[in-house]
């Protein structure tokens, strides 16, 4: 018997995730915010890294974000990213605050500019976690609901 091939690039759910990976099969981004010092901040964790509070909650994001830096990876041995080369791992700054990794999709390389406008996307494959990417978005396109 076969075993599946081992992929680099599924999320593991846990119970406490769980609320993030069903808003993105959704088609909604979920941010943490903390009810004691206010910001917010991604990736979930369980308390806030600004004050340390426990008392964060979930929170649905804009989906709106900048860009802030990317590289165009051209070389991946990994499972299965190395069918997707090239593309562009990211990082950029939520409308909210926080930064998140990402990966860009639909934009050609030539068109990437720090500070362009980016709306959440979400990549899924069948039986597989939906997962957060970015486009070229104008943010008065973008329906916040």
């Amino acid at each position: 018997m076969t075993s599946p091939a081992v992929r680099f690039d599924r999320p593991e759910p846990d119970a406490f995730t769980r609320p993030y990976w069903d808003a993105a099969a959704r088609g909604q981004l979920l941010l943490r915010r903390c009810r004691d010092c206010g910001r917010a901040h991604h990736y979930p964790r369980e308390f806030c890294p600004h004050c340390w509070s426990e008392d964060v909650v979930w929170e649905r994001a804009s989906g709106d974000a900048t860009l802030y830096t990317w590289s165009v990876v051209h070389r991946n041995d990994l499972p299965p990213f190395g069918a997707r080369v090239p593309y562009v791992a990211a990082v950029v700054d939520l409308a909210e605050g926080p930064r998140m990794m990402t990966e860009v999709e639909g934009c050609e390389e030539s068109a990437l500019a720090i500070g362009m406008a980016l709306r959440v996307a979400f990549r899924q494959e069948e039986g597989e976690e939906a997962v957060p990417v970015f486009r070229p978005g104008d943010f008065t396109e973008s329906a916040h609901g």
